[in-house]
């Protein structure tokens, strides 16, 4: 029986290392072989299966494999393989080796929060001490990664919590970097030493506020860091300011009162970002009124400060002029976002304190004494004094060129600006002697003003004119600064009536300086292009200055705070694309547009023909080309043809069409695009519609181009006598209502009202405008909506009706000779060649339409640019008109390449065929793009 057992026994132990050995893989004997059969049941933490291949095995576990020479303990570790990690340590796998990087299993434990393994592998006694090739250690794994539960554990077999990387760099460093809270804490209660500075000085709360860990920064200063500049004088402040971070900076000054100051003085380091600076200032104001008070006041004093030294003739007058308005731009950015700004509450009349606006502008213009100043006005009392010397500026130069028209001298501007400076300077004293600003600041720092801002006196002058070189440009730009000191104390889009009042107290003085040099509107003046009143006191200057000139101030103005982008927009998805159908290309033009931002059509225009590859600046021309010729097609009835058969103007009764005002603001924003991307319409409108866009008044002149026969008998009315010759006119016109005629007063009362010889002018005046203006207003009205997106009028209004259809349609003859002069030659071709010379005299004998349409195959514009062929753009900019050669073959058309207005032309064997292949070309291949 015993017998039997031990058989049956010995069977079963056969029977199942046969089962063992028929689902189970042999190990195979090399290591490199068997390491890469281990290691995806390592990483699956599959224990059983690797501790039965390990089983009677020759593997060496400590094996290291693959480009950086890990072990499988590594893969354990990394991938969280408990049960295999210790598998292999009990066949004596090396805790403590390191890969070709020097990370030993514990690192990458530490890395991933492994914790369990962690555990384990310090059971096997890890080292934690031992640094990688780049000086880290486990407990800058478990810092960067904020593992503070597992940090905890740590710690405590770590010899020195300070142990540095290759950059000098602590644990406490990278978990400050990144705004650890817990494990900050951690490392400090462990010992870290808080001001370590790594190799390039930075210490703890220097990597935190690079970083804007405001929370972190909180715990080091509460626990006594201090604040240090690295080794290139780099403070942790300059980091905030840097990096846009408003809630550390608070944190800083809240613990280093001194560095409120600090940061007001910043607004005049122009390497610092503006916007940045702008958001700091903006966080930390709004934390409380008292901030919002204190920023302001202080800014106020900075501005004051600069803007006399701007106003000092020995200063450098481009750094000054930079810092003052810099300055005067952040201060006005944090005045709107407080209590006081015009732009906040219901009650516009009122400041957030219920102060009426009124009484601030009365306490600002220096009206009552400072009792009587409320607290929002101590805001402005130090700009105040700078407005003041403003103001004694520009009457000395008044009264110096009163002088000078008199034949005197300007022998007294010295004493005066002296005396004038010795004022200010008393005033500015006992302005800081009252000024609530804060404590610290007081405390850690002397007045801003202080100190007497000396003014060099101008050592002698020959007549006024030269008291003007010297100042004007200084004196622009502190008017700049009180534009805009008194713009942002207004609700949006209102001009200041204290501005308004104080441009017509010294308009002859400022007449002067614009006449002297226009640009300073440009430059300086920009009150003039935001307020029509004031600017048409200014407008006949402008109007003085030579076109190109005017139409470098306009796209200057025009393009001012758009990226800088190609001409066409390059787009980084399909959405981008004006996907538009030439079948329809009216109304899918009018959908897409509408659909589109505003803003990235300003950027750039991007279209596509449906059904077809081509994409670029030719496209792009040809598009308006062909859009513009569709805007007045009698289908719409949008604008009717005039008089003269060539322009254009919005019709009257386009109410047929009951989309008509969505059209004609499509249009409007069609022409305004065109304008904006210097982009050529193929379109003329009457001179009055012209006026129309830019404001000016029509008068009876205008009637022409609609009824000629009308035009002569207003003129005849104003060359003659009517007072005896019984015309019975009055005030009122017979119109066509709904289909019958009636009397309709053009001004009230008008039908009882006589016209004579003494009221003729007002008679014609107002027919004008009611043929002219009144009978369109609202088609008008939609179409400006639409240009007025993209094209202000405040700038618009720098041409008159004439130079406005050039800025549009271009030139409206082609100078063939102008073109030969302004063409470059490609590919072998030069002006010598036989095929370029019968090239000009084939276009000099084609008809005006002839020479338009070799123009739109070659550039996709039919249309030159003002100043001629010179001009002429490309897809990056001015590309002149290019004739590449081409290797000739029977019955080859001519090709264009649109974006870079290149004419590829044959080298054709007579002037016979050069003539025939192009007029096939030219009126086969005018419209349509694809892939050639």
């Amino acid at each position: 029986m015993e017998r039997a057992m031990e058989q049956l026994n010995v069977q079963l132990n056969r029977l199942t290392r046969s089962l063992r050995r028929a689902r189970t893989v042999e190990l195979p004997e090399d290591n490199e072989t068997a390491v890469y059969t281990l290691m995806p049941m390592v990483m699956a933490d599959q224990h059983r299966s690797v501790s039965e291949l390990l089983l009677n095995s020759k593997f060496d576990v400590n094996y290291a494999f693959g480009r950086v020479k890990r072990s499988l303990l590594h893969i354990a570790a990394n991938c969280g393989s408990v049960e295999c990690l210790v598998l292999l340590l009990k066949r004596g796998a090396n805790p403590n080796y390191q890969d070709i990087s020097g990370c030993t299993p514990l690192h990458l434990a530490a890395r991933n929060g492994q914790k369990k393994c962690m555990g384990r592998l310090l059971e096997y006694n890890a080292d934690v001490n031992i640094c990688n090739n780049e000086g880290l250690t486990a407990i800058h794994w478990l810092a960067v990664n904020g593992r503070t539960e597992l940090l905890h554990d740590l710690v405590q077999h770590v010899s020195n919590v300070d142990v540095e990387d290759a950059m000098g760099q602590t644990a406490l460093h990278v978990a400050c970097q990144n705004g650890h809270k817990t494990t900050v804490l951690c490392l400090l209660d462990s010992g870290a030493d808080i001001n370590r500075p790594n190799v390039s000085g930075a210490t703890p709360l220097y990597f935190a506020c690079s970083h804007g860990q405001r929370d972190t920064a909180q715990i080091l200063l509460s626990r006594g860091a201090k604040y240090l500049p690295d080794k290139n004088g780099i403070t942790p402040l300059d980091l905030c300011v840097e990096g846009g971070y408003g809630e550390t900076c608070e944190v800083l000054i809240q613990h280093h009162g001194r560095l409120f100051q600090t940061l007001i003085q910043m607004t005049q380091n122009d390497d610092i970002k503006e916007n940045m600076l702008r958001q700091v200032l903006e966080h930390v104001s709004q934390q409380s009124d008292y901030n919002y008070q204190c920023i302001l006041t202080s800014l106020a004093e900075v501005a004051t400060t600069n803007g006399h030294k701007l106003l000092s003739l020995s200063s450098n007058y481009e750094a000054q002029m930079k810092s003052l308005l810099r300055i005067v731009r952040i201060f006005c950015h944090v005045f709107r976002l407080g209590p006081s700004s015009p732009n906040n509450g219901n009650d516009m009349g009122y400041n957030g304190n219920k102060t009426p606006r009124s009484q601030v502008f009365k306490v600002c213009g220096c009206v009552g004494g400072p009792e009587l100043w409320p607290l929002e006005c101590c805001l402005w009392r130090p700009l105040e004094l700078l407005w003041h010397s403003l103001d004694e500026w520009l009457v000395l130069i008044s009264t110096e060129l009163e002088k000078n028209g008199r034949g005197a001298t300007a022998s007294d501007i010295p004493s005066l600006l002296l005396k004038q400076r010795e004022v200010e300077t008393s005033h500015l004293h006992v302005s800081m002697a009252t000024e609530s600003t804060p404590a610290t600041v007081l405390r850690s720092s002397p007045p801003l003003l202080g100190g007497e801002v000396m003014v060099k006196p101008p050592e002698v002058y020959a007549d006024g004119q030269d008291v003007i070189s010297m100042t004007a440009n200084r004196l622009s730009a502190v008017i700049q600064a009180f534009y805009m000191c008194c713009s942002c104390q207004m609700p949006q889009g209102m001009t200041s009536p204290r501005f308004i009042e104080f441009v017509c107290k010294h308009d002859e003085v400022l007449k002067c300086f614009v006449t002297r040099n226009p640009k300073i509107i440009f430059d300086h003046f920009h009150f003039l292009l935001e307020c029509p009143e004031l600017m048409s006191r200014f407008m006949h200057i402008i109007k003085g200055q030579p076109f190109k000139d005017r139409c470098e101030w306009f796209y200057e103005h025009l393009l001012a705070g758009q990226p800088d982008s190609d001409m066409v927009h390059r787009p980084v998805n399909e959405n981008d694309i004006l996907l538009i159908h030439r079948e329809s290309i009216f109304r899918s033009s009018c959908e897409v547009v509408s659909k589109s931002s505003n803003e990235k059509l300003k950027q750039g225009i991007a279209v596509r023909f449906h059904g077809e590859e081509g994409m670029g600046q030719g496209v792009v021309r040809e598009w308006f080309d062909i859009l513009s010729n569709e805007i007045i097609n009698p289908d719409y009835a949008l604008f009717t043809q005039s008089a003269d058969g060539t322009t254009f103007q919005p019709n009257s009764n386009s109410s047929v069409n009951p989309d008509h005002l969505n059209y004609f603001r499509f249009a409007g924003q069609i022409l305004g695009l065109a304008l904006y991307h210097r982009q050529l319409v193929n379109i003329y409108f009457t001179r009055s519609f012209y006026k129309h866009i830019l404001g000016i008044p029509v008068n009876y002149q205008d009637v022409s181009s609609i009824d000629p026969e009308y035009a002569k008998n207003l003129q005849w009315i104003l060359d003659n006598d009517i007072s005896d010759l019984g015309l019975e006119l009055t005030f009122s016109v017979e119109t066509d209502v709904f289909g019958a005629m009636e009397e309709v007063p053009i001004k009230p009362g008008g039908t009882s009202i006589q016209v004579t010889q003494e009221n003729k002018e007002e008679y014609v005046q107002l027919v004008t405008e009611l043929r002219m203006t009144r009978a369109i207003q609202p088609q008008i009205n939609a179409f400006l909506l639409g240009f007025h997106t993209f094209i202000p009028p405040s700038l618009i209004q720098l041409f008159d009706e004439f130079e406005l259809e050039l800025l549009l349609s271009g030139m409206p003859e082609i100078d063939v000779m102008d073109w030969n002069r302004n063409t470059e030659y490609s590919s072998g071709y030069d002006l010598q060649e036989p095929v370029i010379q019968w090239f000009w005299e084939v276009v000099e004998n084609f008809t005006q339409e002839e020479r338009v349409l070799l123009l739109q195959f070659v550039t996709g514009s039919s249309r030159v640019p003002h100043g001629g062929f010179a001009y002429l753009m490309g897809g990056s900019g001015l590309q002149k008109f290019t004739i590449a050669a081409v290797p000739y073959t029977p019955n080859l058309l001519p090709t264009s390449s649109t974006c870079i207005n290149m004419l590829k032309l044959p080298e054709y064997p007579s002037k016979d065929v050069l003539r025939n292949r192009l007029l096939v070309a030219l009126h086969c291949g005018s419209y349509g793009y694809t892939m050639a």
